[in-house]
């Protein structure tokens, strides 16, 4: 068995990744089993250095802020800011810290000094401007999206002025309360202010789309692709916030579901700009539902990867990978009779494996799902062998 499941892994390189299919996919997901080791961000960083050297990627987007990426793409396409600046503000969730982030960053800015602006290497979050904690206010967006349309078409046409929809927000702390996440009734998700702001969003939205012949001529593409981004994002946070204030046993479904819709349409707003990779935890990117156990609850919804690839088929790919061992965490050696027990046993430290390769290799051996000793990590599940189109295996991350 161990000479079959050689012949399904290759070098990492992107030549080895787009073996995995027969057309160059539009949208090439390479998810983690855990956030911010250096050895997969390392990876990831080489991988997309030659996905545009070689296959003509121009965006990589990341499981972050889709708001605050703004903030990165302006300084990758344009210099705006600095590294530093960009590092602690352009990312959500603390991520702005991995050496491996800043090194992408860094490396992007790099490359796009002296290119035409069409030649240009784009960045872009795919995540609301969601945190374990709660969700931001929807001022920043909704505020955003009015300004980019007061500006630009007749008052008259706008649903509400800008002072009504700042009485209708209030104070932004009374929408990012941390003890929301777990008491509903401090949320204000459903309060009377919240109703209101949900039709005005949805009519901004849609004389948005309605003056968009006029508004890419008077501003650029950009300029409504960030109103899109503004209009969508606001919608979404309301909408979350409606859900955090749900009392009934459906309600952590509903916010799994809606966080992975927000990066669902994010991802699919990327489609036009041409071949993107993303990064995110396998999770959000596969095309099983996902899950997670809340106490004795055990929450399921579809996945952004889910939801993305059944629009765009095979023009959606999606690379998992695996594992070997985190022994900061107290992630050892896998045991020998689960996938990545498997794979461990090979000599190098990193693969792309061929999914249909290995499943051919394993036959009617039905390896074992690895139990994690720590919760910040996810093992590959092998009953999703049939439904990834490769995987990458990193041995193991160095001792921190």
């Amino acid at each position: 068995m161990a000479t079959d499941i050689k012949d399904a892994v290759h070098t990492v390189d992107a030549a080895a990744v787009m073996r995995l299919f027969t057309g160059r996919p539009r949208l090439l997901a390479l998810g983690e089993p855990t956030h911010g080791e250096g050895a997969l961000l390392d990876t990831r960083n080489e991988l997309f250095r030659q996905l545009v050297e070689q296959e003509g990627y121009r965006t990589i987007a990341l499981e972050s802020d889709c708001m605050t990426g703004l903030i990165v793409d302006d300084y990758v396409t344009s210099g705006a800011g600095t590294l530093d600046e960009v590092m602690e503000h352009g990312f959500s969730h603390d991520w702005g810290a991995f050496e491996g982030n800043r090194e992408l960053v860094r490396w992007m800015r790099a490359h796009n000094t002296g290119l035409p602006t069409s030649e240009r290497l784009r960045f872009a979050g795919i995540d609301g401007p969601l945190e374990i904690t709660g969700a931001a206010s929807p001022r920043q967006a909704l505020t955003a999206l009015h300004g980019y349309l007061a500006a630009r078409v007749d008052a008259d046409l706008l649903p509400c002025t800008a002072e009504t929809l700042d009485r209708l927000l209030g104070a932004d702390d009374r929408w990012t309360d941390p003890a929301a996440m777990r008491d509903p009734a401090r949320s204000v998700g459903q309060s009377a202010e919240a109703g209101q702001l949900r039709p005005l969003t949805d009519d901004l939205a849609a004389l948005l789309d309605a003056q968009t012949p006029y508004l890419i001529t008077a501003t650029s593409q950009d300029g409504w692709d960030r109103a899109r981004l503004y209009a969508r994002t606001a919608a979404g946070l309301l909408r979350y916030h409606h859900w955090m204030a749900d009392t009934s046993p459906a309600r952590m479904t509903r916010l799994m579901g809606v966080r992975d819709q927000m990066m669902a349409h994010n991802l699919l707003a990327l489609v036009g700009r041409g071949p993107a990779l993303v990064n995110a935890h396998n999770s959000h990117l596969q095309r099983e539902k996902s899950s997670m156990r809340m106490g004795t609850v055990r929450v399921e919804w579809w996945s952004a990867g889910a939801l993305v690839g059944t629009r765009l088929g095979k023009e959606y790919a999606f690379v998992a990978t695996a594992l070997g061992t985190i022994p900061h965490q107290g992630v050892d050696t896998p045991p020998p009779d689960t996938v990545e027990g498997l794979l461990y046993a090979l000599p190098e430290d990193r693969y792309v494996i061929d999914s249909s390769q290995l499943a051919t290799a394993l036959g009617d051996t039905r390896p074992a799902l690895r139990v994690s000793p720590w919760f910040g990590y996810a093992p590959f599940d092998p009953a999703h062998l049939a439904r990834i189109d490769g995987m990458v295996f990193v041995r193991g991350v160095p001792q921190t």
